[in-house]
């Protein structure tokens, strides 16, 4: 049984290197392109995620405007409101200018 056995690894141990052999090749010929595609995955990865650290800065500043307008303009509004109808009362009882 044992002899059945070393004869059957005996002609299994060609195909397993054949095997290996074929994946070597394999990766040595896609190397290149993994190299090409890991660069281009660094270079585009680093932009992305610049122009979404820009994005996020640029609405952390809206949002920041927007709160800001809420919380200093909104409770104003009834005095901007009965300033612009002062404003505009005045400004309809005023004499209009002549031009020559």
């Amino acid at each position: 049984m044992e002899a059945l056995l070393a004869l059957c690894a005996l002609l299994l141990l060609p195909l397993v290197l054949l095997g290996v052999a074929c994946k070597v090749l394999f990766a040595l010929v896609l190397l290149p392109f993994r190299i090409i595609g890991g660069l281009f995955h660094a270079i585009f990865g680093l932009a992305a995620g610049l122009l979404g650290l820009a994005a996020g800065g640029v609405g952390l500043l809206f949002g920041l405007a927007v709160t800001i307008l809420v919380v200093v303009l909104l409770p104003l509004a009834p005095l901007l409101l009965l300033g612009g109808i002062v404003w505009l009362a005045l400004k309809a009882f005023s004499p209009a200018a002549r031009t020559a």
